[in-house]
């Protein structure tokens, strides 16, 4: 029940339930387009930024069981690039699944890196998921979550645009 009826007394604490995701999202969920997601992932080198966040690295686990050819994680963290990496080679052992995957430790803020981590692994299809998202963090931090936030996603937009990805 929300605040106001258990304060007005027409609901009790009583009548709480666990939480779906749909009951935050203000509408009904919205299937993911399966032929969209194969046709830019199934045989396409795939690179995910921000690929050890909690985003990023789910974002990884659905692309691997989708064909790739290959898919590289892009993370400025070592320990999560470290992370995700092993959950994807666990993975690929427990499924059979036949993947290359390329852990790349960088910034979207390294546009001369993001280049030729593209051009040279000829990466087709970008997810972006780089992004600093715990907001009172950002709040407190603002010129860097500027930089990362909007300044990453012009530069990987940019290296995307000039080298001819595909799909970002």
């Amino acid at each position: 029940p929300g605040i106001a009826d258990l304060v007005n007394g027409n609901a009790r604490i009583e009548e709480f339930r666990e939480l779906d995701v749909e009951d935050l999202l203000g509408r009904d969920p919205v299937a993911p387009d399966e032929d969209l997601l194969h046709a830019n992932i199934r045989g396409k080198v795939v690179m995910v930024t921000g690929a050890g966040g909690s985003i990023g690295s789910e974002l990884c686990r659905q692309i691997a069981t989708l064909a790739p050819a290959s898919l590289v994680l892009f993370e400025q963290s070592e320990y999560a690039l470290y992370q995700v990496e092993r959950e994807l080679d666990t993975l690929k052992l427990v499924t059979g699944l036949d993947l290359e995957v390329v852990p790349v430790l960088g910034s979207v803020l390294d546009k001369r890196q993001l280049e030729a981590v593209v051009r040279s692994l000829k990466v087709q299809t970008i997810y972006h998921a780089a992004a600093y998202k715990h907001v009172p963090l950002v709040e407190y931090n603002l010129v860097a979550g500027i930089r990362n936030n909007t300044l990453g996603t012009r530069c990987l937009a940019e290296v995307a645009d000039h080298c001819g990805v595909e799909t970002c």
